[in-house]
């Protein structure tokens, strides 16, 4: 890993129109994402966690250009994409792939599943001639433990790990520099979270790729990443390398977030203070004033409903919460 950011996002926001009526006039708006900020080096795993509807998939698919934005910048290898049509985004497509939550879903049940691993070579006119095109593939399958034979089945004869497996051949075919990990294991068995977390850390440490992490999972994110942002409402409240967020929490809602992963000890789980986090998620439609979080927050002052906080750096640690800013 480098020093060099592959990946920088600035002031990123994504709203999407309330609209009412026949005619869907559009009577207000909701900040799916609202003023996110980060950067990934290269060669780096870079996590974005918080509760599902926090924008965390948002953000991703606005990186990948499949999400229109209100405003900001995204810049890609030293190039700004902001903004760009689908023939432009096509070019960096090349080098900035995704893996899905859901493996099943996202694969043809019509096509074989060679042909589904070779479409991403096709599309981008890589293909070669037929013995370079299935050499590839095979080679792909291998690299993520698949045998050659199967690449004549169809995706429900396979299991969900093997699935996944799939989407990150797929992924893998036009040997991208950047892949986004959207929740890759939260739709897999526990036994098999494991082996698919090793597997891309493998692919990493062998192919030097830079991973962008999407995951509620606090136990898989501590595992694979470098550096951990937690999100809450469409904003980022809390920046770390992974030990410094994980060992030393500031934000509280991060810590509560912490809170509610169980401890594999008995003993150290009797012993923890609890974390609990109170009341429901605020509707993204009519968000707190203020601190989105205050509502929930158990060190809530009266500045919180009032004035949002600003990012501010504490030692290691940006952190987006008045409880810092006093």
């Amino acid at each position: 890993m480098n020093d060099a950011n592959i990946l920088e996002v600035a002031d990123l926001k994504v709203h999407f129109p309330i609209t009412e009526g026949l005619l869907k006039r559009q009577v207000g708006s909701i900040a799916a994402v609202d003023g996110v900020s980060f950067h990934i080096k290269r060669g780096e795993t870079f996590s974005l966690v918080g509760e599902s509807g926090c924008g965390k998939s948002t953000t991703a698919l606005s990186v990948l250009g499949m999400q229109s934005i209100l405003s900001g910048q995204i810049t890609f290898d030293g190039e700004n994409i902001t903004g760009y049509t689908g023939a432009q985004m096509r070019r960096i497509r090349r080098k900035m792939q995704m893996v899905y939550q859901d493996p099943f879903g996202s694969l043809n049940p019509r096509m074989k599943v060679g042909a589904i691993i070779g479409e991403p070579l096709r599309v981008h006119g890589m293909a070669g001639d037929r013995e370079q095109y299935r050499a590839r593939i095979k080679y792909l399958m291998k690299t993520v433990g698949l045998l050659d034979e199967m690449s004549e089945r169809y995706p429900h004869e396979f299991s969900g790990g093997q699935r996944q497996r799939i989407c990150i051949a797929r992924a893998l075919a036009l040997e991208p520099e950047l892949i986004i990990c959207d929740e890759p294991v939260s739709a897999l068995d526990v036994s098999i979270q494991a082996q698919v977390i090793n597997l891309l850390m493998e692919l990493q440490e062998r192919l030097g790729l830079t991973y962008l992490f999407i995951a509620h999972d606090l136990s898989v994110v501590r595992h694979i990443s470098n550096r951990v942002a937690v999100m809450y409402l469409g904003k980022i409240v809390e920046e770390a390398d992974r030990d410094t967020l994980f060992k030393t929490p500031k934000h509280p809602y991060t810590k509560a977030l912490l809170g509610a992963v169980p401890e594999a000890d008995p003993e150290l789980e009797a012993q923890r203070a609890e974390q609990l986090i109170v009341g429901e998620i605020p509707s993204l439609r009519s968000p707190p004033k203020g601190c989105t979080f205050h509502t929930r927050c158990k060190d809530a002052m009266p500045i919180c409903g009032n004035q949002a906080p600003v990012a501010t750096a504490v030692n290691a640690t940006t952190l987006t919460c008045h409880l810092f800013q006093q």
